[in-house]
Formats: structure tokens, sequence, C-alpha cells
């Protein structure tokens, strides 16, 4: 069905019916325009709209009229039916045009259809999936509760069995000291039954001559062992990292001595080579003062050594942890004696004394 045969046949008042004339011979049809319609007021498009044809009108067979009244169309005629014609194709070009335009709307339509479609099918399909994750979020959910108050109530015995185990062996535990504080107890008593049956036997025997006796032997014996004590003690002998740097120091301090020692021989020498080279050369007097040196330096070279075995001494001291004590009265050395004098077996009252 053609979009010519749906739109209303309405005569608009500009359009007439205008007779065509008859150019040689041949009578013109009548034809009316087809009135066009506005946008506004055509209906919905069709889903599918053709190009409009319109169909070329019949020619009316020609009558037979007398040669005579033959009539010849007047140039206002010819212009009339040229209008007409011209009318007529701009209708079925406007019909066309509103065919092509309904026919878009609709595709369009049908497009936005399709789409909305498929966004509700989208929008169905995220709210099932929201649906089943929630669902599954939610029975994860449950079993991870259910697995937490497992575990909770497991704890929980568990902690209430071993309250129970611990009182039960507190009770225990608390039985056995109960027990022995008796028995100490006891035991305690029978002692001090016994020493005050001594005690007594003692009185009756002279007690204040015994006690006099026993306090002198006691304070004699105290101070022998004190004496005894700090003749044998040994101050530092628990602070291992103080003897540790005292026997790096003096390690250090005999190494540098044995180099001086070295130096000052091997000067003492050379300056006896030269002395038997001056001896040939002696008018200034040079090789004595030669001499006095060479003595001052095997001197020095002695006070050295002898330094070098005090080392040796200090170092086997604090191998048996005595270093620090002083061998006068038996103190022990301060630290900071210990560190700035090297080595040193006097403290600084005792040195002082000296």
């Amino acid at each position: 069905m053609s979009s010519s045969s749906k739109i209303p046949k309405k005569r608009p008042a500009t359009a007439a019916v205008v007779k065509s004339a008859k150019p040689q011979g041949k009578p013109l049809s009548k034809k009316t325009v087809a009135p066009t319609k506005s946008k506004k007021s055509a209906g919905p498009p069709p889903k599918k709209a053709a190009p409009s044809k319109v169909a070329p009108a019949k020619k009316a067979p020609a009558r037979k009229v007398p040669a005579k009244k033959v009539a010849v169309p007047t140039a206002a005629q010819r212009a009339a039916a040229l209008q007409k014609e011209r009318a007529r194709a701009a209708a079925v070009a406007l019909r066309e045009k509103e065919a092509r335009l309904r026919a878009a709307a609709q595709r369009e339509r049908a497009r936005e259809k399709a789409q909305a479609a498929a966004k509700a099918k989208r929008e169905r399909e995220a709210k099932e999936r929201a649906r089943t994750k929630e669902r599954a979020a939610l029975s994860k959910a449950k079993a991870q509760a259910a697995a937490k108050a497992k575990r909770e109530h497991d704890a929980q015995v568990k902690v209430a069995a071993r309250e129970r185990e611990v009182a039960r062996k507190a009770r225990e535990k608390a039985a056995v000291e109960a027990k022995k504080q008796r028995e100490i107890e006891a035991k305690r008593r029978a002692i001090e039954a016994e020493k005050l049956k001594k005690l007594r036997e003692i009185e009756r025997r002279d007690a204040e001559d015994r006690k006099r006796q026993e306090r002198r032997e006691a304070e004699e014996r105290k101070r022998r062992e004190a004496l005894e004590r700090k003749m044998h003690s040994k101050p530092y002998a628990n602070d291992v990292a103080f003897l540790s740097e005292l026997r790096e120091l003096l390690q250090q301090t005999r190494a540098s001595t044995s180099e001086q020692i070295v130096v000052s021989e091997a000067e003492a020498n050379e300056m006896l080579v030269d002395r038997e080279r001056l001896e040939y050369d002696d008018e200034d007097g040079s090789s004595v003062a030669s001499d006095i040196q060479r003595d001052q330096l095997k001197d020095f070279a002695s006070a050295l050594r002898l330094k070098v075995d005090e080392i040796d001494v200090a170092i086997a001291r604090i191998d048996d942890g005595s270093y620090g004590r002083c061998d006068e009265c038996y103190e022990s050395i301060s630290h900071a004696r210990l560190r700035a004098q090297l080595p040193v077996f006097t403290c600084v009252s005792c040195r002082a004394s000296v």
C-alpha cells in the first residue's frame, strides 16, 4: 500500500480543480492537487515507508470533435496547465519527502526501543548479578560467623577446662604447702625447745664468761677473715668488659714500649759507632757528650724493660682476676687511675704515703 493512499484527500482552500485545455484535438483530464499536511498535523509515521509513486493519469479517450469546433488553447490556458502540472509534481515530491521522514522517524523509534530494551535487559542482568553476589556474600558471612562462633565456643571450653585444671593444681599445691608449713612449724618448735634447753644448760655453766670469750674470738676471727679476703680479693673479677679493656690498653702500651726500647737501643748502638769514629778527633769534647747521651738511652731502655715486666705482671693478674687490688691496703683501685696509669699496683692514698 503506497503512502499516497494513507494521506487524507482533504482539499485545501487554495487548491482548485482546473480544467486542462485540449491541445491538438486531445481533451485534458481533470486533476486535483493533493493537499499537503504540516508536520504538526501529520500522524505517527508507519513502520516501513517507501517512496510513493504517483500513478500517471489515465488519458481520457479522445472524443471526436468536429474539426470545425477545435479550439486552440490560449496562452493563459497553457500557463494554467503548466502551473497545475508543477503543483502536482511539487505535491508528489512533498508526499515522498513526508514518507521518507516518517520512515526515518519510525526507524529512529525502533532503534530507541531496541536500545531501551537492551538497557533494561542489562539492568535486569546487573540486578540479578548483584542479588546473586549479595546472596553469596550473605551465605559466606553466615558461614564465617558460624565458624567464628564455633571457634569462640571451643576457645571458651578450653579456657574453662584450663582454669579448672589450674584451680585444681592450685588447691593441691596449697594443700602441699600447708602440710610443709605445718611440718616446718613443728620442727621449728622442737628446735626452739632444744635451744632453750641448751641455753639453760649454758647459763648454768657460767654463761657470761663463755659469751665474752666467744665474742673476742669472733671479733678476732672476723678481722683475720676480712684481712684474708682483702689479700685474696678480686675487685673486678665480675667486670669482664673492664678487664678486657685494661688488657687491650696494657697490650698496646707494651707494644709501644717495646718499640721505644728497640729505637733507644738502636740509637745507643749508633752513638757507640760514632764514638769509635770520634776518638781520633775529640778536640771539641763531643765524644763525652755522646757517651752521656748513650748512657741515658741505655738507662731509658732499662726503665722501659722494667715497665714491660710490670705490664706482663699486670696482664697475668688480669688473667687471674686480681688486677686492680692495691698491694699495700688490699683495697680496690679506682677505674680512672687504672685507665690513666698503665700499669698501676697501688691506690692514690698508699702512693701518697710512700
